[in-house]
């Protein structure tokens, strides 16, 4: 275990702790289910080493670069690629002595504990990280990589990871899910389709990324039928990857259920580049209703990230491009936003909606409700700011009482960074143990109940809502 606390993130509560130290030892060794999450499927096609500590814990993990650019470190002299190909820092260990001279900063974050971990648990180290000992731990770690025990595919193995997704966007070939299928491995990665690059009028490049879905395709995309064929398509062949979700990451919750004639005039403006932003908002909402419309059909989950205003800095757009720890929270309107759907689609129990947010304020006074009425909809626990122990903890604290436990999906990692997986997962089973030995002995939860319920959350549930 090396330095980290084994009793972390259970109750300090002495009456309580033994049986949330029960709950999470019976659930602590279940596989891992990810459903969701942003690994690289080129990691476990080409199974080649990670190249160095740096590489694999700092320069693609937003957690972690985003922090040290709050406190004023470079995002180039942390070896984050610039869009225009300029000279960054390549050097791993300057990078990574960069970061430990700046560990301090993760403390009492929810990165400290998966950085903690998987330092320990994977690697088995036996103290915390310094500008002391930088050295000799990035030489430890790198002499670890070498070895084939610590490729992708072992630590997949290793991690006890039955099944993980990637996210692909439309336009991809899934070439290296390919690979990984043809290559005969038995691990289990998917793919889910992200089709916001086509469905967005404000994507960059929007109407040529439509123009090449109708190449991919052999639909004519520069008519609304065409179009809607050519999203079945692609959702056929992202199936045929294994593909059980869709994925859609849209700066609001509007849904709209436009008449065809409409929805097709309005297509026409997105193409024409001639949408307001109002009219880009509302087409986006209407791909959301025709995406269900299409789930009844092809049975993907359709998973909504709304309420997040994406790539908040135009300095770090501009030089670094998308996805660099700049998507900030925003006011989200479930209620009002996501009624049209739900009055087209919302009663049917065949379609499976997972809503995830960024904005807390929603849990206890629209998602619940929503989730805890209407049958297509499933609450997603965890995203972005919220997978810490304080927003997991909040999660079920404002949304048992009204959605219950089985109107949500259990655990599911949003992560980057390949060794955080298993961390992750154990920080939401020893929360999820925490919280229901709290119901047990608080006189609200029967023990035999919390065992079930701990099983439920940590792998159950997950599998269970994303079709697995």
């Amino acid at each position: 275990m090396g330095f980290l606390d084994p009793d972390r993130l259970l109750p300090a509560d002495p009456a309580t702790r033994p049986l949330a130290r029960r709950l999470y030892d019976a659930v602590q060794g279940l596989p891992i289910i990810s459903p969701h999450g942003h690994t690289d499927p080129r990691w476990f096609a080409e199974n080649a080493p990670f190249p160095d500590p740096a590489q694999l814990f700092v320069t693609p993990d937003h957690y972690v670069f985003r922090m040290l650019c709050s406190q004023g470190v470079p995002l180039d002299s942390l070896g984050v690629p610039r869009i225009d190909g300029g000279p960054v820092e390549t050097d791993g260990r300057r990078i990574w002595r960069l970061f430990a001279q700046h560990y301090h900063l993760f403390r009492g974050t929810p990165s400290r504990l998966w950085l903690d971990h998987a330092f320990a648990e994977v690697f088995g180290l036996t103290e915390r990280l310094s500008p002391a000992n930088a050295d000799a731990v990035y030489d430890h770690i790198a002499d670890c990589l070498s070895q084939d025990a610590f490729r992708p595919r072992a630590l997949f193995e290793r991690f006890n990871i039955e099944v993980i997704a990637t996210t692909e966007s439309a336009l991809d070939d899934l070439g290296w899910h390919r690979m990984i299928r043809d290559s005969g491995w038995s691990g289990r990665v998917i793919t889910a389709y992200r089709p916001d690059a086509v469905v967005d009028p404000e994507f960059p490049g929007f109407a040529a990324n439509v123009a090449a879905l109708g190449v991919m395709t052999g639909e004519d995309t520069a008519t609304w039928g065409g179009y809607l064929a050519a999203h079945r398509n692609r959702r056929a062949y992202f199936k045929g990857f294994g593909a059980t979700s869709s994925d859609h990451g849209h700066p609001t919750a509007r849904t709209e259920n436009l008449s065809a004639a409409d929805a097709a005039a309005l297509f026409a403006k997105a193409l024409a580049g001639q949408c307001t932003a109002d009219e880009a908002d509302a087409f986006r909402g209407q791909m959301l209703t025709e995406m269900a419309r299409m789930s009844l059909d092809d049975g993907l989950v359709l998973q909504i990230h709304a309420g997040s205003h994406r790539n908040h800095s135009a300095q770090v757009l501009a030089r670094f491009g998308r996805d660099k720890g700049f998507d900030i929270p925003t006011r989200t309107d479930y209620v009002r936003g996501l009624k049209p759907l739900l009055d087209a689609h919302g009663m049917d129990p065949r379609l499976s909606i997972i809503l995830f947010t960024l904005d807390e304020t929603v849990y206890a006074r629209e998602l619940a409700p929503l989730a805890g009425a209407y049958p297509a909809l499933k609450l997603g626990p965890a995203w972005w700011f919220h997978d810490s122990p304080e927003g997991m903890r909040r999660f079920r604290e404002q949304t048992t009482e009204t959605a219950g436990f089985y109107n949500t999906v259990g655990f599911n990692d949003d992560t980057r960074a390949f060794c955080s997986i298993p961390a992750r997962h154990d920080v939401a089973r020893r929360v999820d143990s925490a919280f229901l030995a709290t119901l047990v002995t608080s006189g609200r939860l029967d023990e035999d109940e919390a065992h079930e319920l701990a099983h439920d959350l940590a792998y159950r549930l997950a599998k269970q809502a994303y079709r697995l």
